[in-house]
């Protein structure tokens, strides 16, 4: 329950900072603001989801001269329906 806790504060966090949605075929590239405190709470997001959710695959690029920060999470069939849900995404 405390992990459970954490991670939707930390989803709300995240959510709330998303400045771009990005449909992949197996999930979703969010963008982000290239901000160092938003670096720190992608971080903490994707250990918090590793752990419960283990199909989840996540590539973080942060882009160069001061560039956005792109977060790509995929995985299997159904991974774009459960992230809509987690993430809040239209």
């Amino acid at each position: 329950p405390e992990l459970r806790e954490r991670e939707q504060a930390v989803l709300a966090k995240i959510g709330a900072q998303v400045q771009e949605v990005r449909d992949l075929d197996s999930g979703y590239a969010l963008r982000f603001a290239p901000e160092s405190a938003t670096l720190a709470d992608l971080a903490i997001l994707i250990d918090l989801e590793r752990q419960c959710c283990p199909f989840l695959r996540f590539e973080l690029a942060v882009l160069p001269a001061n560039g956005p920060i792109w977060l790509e999470l995929t995985g299997p069939e159904g991974t774009r329906e459960f992230l809509r849900s987690i993430l809040d995404l239209p």
